[in-house]
């Protein structure tokens, strides 16, 4: 069967916050990503459908400042379909969505897996966060409107409340 990643619909919403709650140790995330859409900060949110199952889910919501930014979180890929490229995929799709959308770039919060679709730490060093360090990473996806380079990084408010 082929892999598809599509934008959520309201009937996956249940899927979506289980499957959260399975991939993570509590139903932090699952609850996170219903508080950003009430709260309107949900910006793109897609779903990767497998052999007929909701097999993935990222989120991708507004940051508070900079302004013209997206923070990318949360991400999950059910167990039984992991390393199949499937977190890629929706990664990937967002991406291409947020460019699309003209967003100026996305901050991420995570590890070096990042890196290889262009997040970088050093352009996110100049701005000021709680998680500000090596995890901290942005990725221009309008270089030319990256005014920005310094100053505070604020995810949505539901982000912040964790």
């Amino acid at each position: 069967m082929k892999l598809h990643v599509r934008p959520e619909r309201a009937a996956d919403r249940d899927s979506i916050w289980k499957l959260h709650a399975e991939a993570f140790p509590t139903c932090a995330e699952a609850d996170l990503i219903d508080r950003l859409r009430h709260d309107g900060d949900a910006v793109i949110s897609l779903v990767a459908i497998f052999d007929g199952n909701i097999a993935g889910h990222v989120l991708f919501s507004k940051m508070r400042s900079p302004g013209g930014f997206l923070g990318l979180a949360p991400v999950a890929v059910r167990a039984a379909y992991r390393r199949q490229g499937i977190a890629d995929a929706l990664i990937r799709e967002g991406l291409a969505r947020a460019k699309a959308q003209d967003w100026v770039g996305v901050f991420v919060l995570g590890g070096d897996s990042y890196k290889r679709f262009g997040f970088d730490p050093a352009l996110a060093a100049g701005f000021r966060s709680p998680y500000s360090g090596p995890h901290l990473m942005v990725l221009p996806l309008r270089r030319e409107r990256m005014n920005t380079r310094s100053g505070p990084a604020e995810y949505a408010r539901a982000l912040a409340d964790l």
